[in-house]
């Protein structure tokens, strides 16, 4: 299975972007969902998550307020809504699904990952 990842570009700051996330198959059981990103030079950190349902949602305190996780549960698609972005928000944001549940701190807890999208702000 495959996660497939779009909606990247360049932005200024302050502005808005929504990223989308959704498996390649539509066979597959829904999951806890999350958002990681990777700025050059630095370790992959994650962003934002959301349990089984949407029943909880969790973010990064660099994001808090800022960007909002959601997900179709029909489609199995997951988003991130990200709103007055900062030069610092500049990455590859990789979307992730769990299999078993667990930290959303830890990447070793996602047994599935996309390709990664570019997202870049720069006036």
């Amino acid at each position: 299975v495959q996660l497939q990842a779009s909606g990247g570009g360049l932005v200024q700051p302050g502005g808005s972007l929504t990223l989308s996330c959704a498996p390649s198959t539509t066979v597959f059981a829904i999951r806890p969902k999350g958002w990681y990103r990777q700025a050059p030079g630095k370790d992959r950190e994650p962003v934002a998550h959301i349990t089984w349902s949407g029943g909880s949602t969790y973010y990064a305190d660099s994001v808090k307020g800022r960007f909002t996780i959601s997900e179709d549960n029909a489609k199995n698609t997951v988003f991130l809504e990200m709103n007055r972005l900062k030069p610092e928000d500049a990455a590859v944001y990789y979307c992730a699904f769990q299999k078993y549940g667990g930290s959303w701190r830890e990447s070793a807890n996602y047994a599935y990952w996309g390709q990664g999208t570019q997202v870049t702000v720069s006036s």
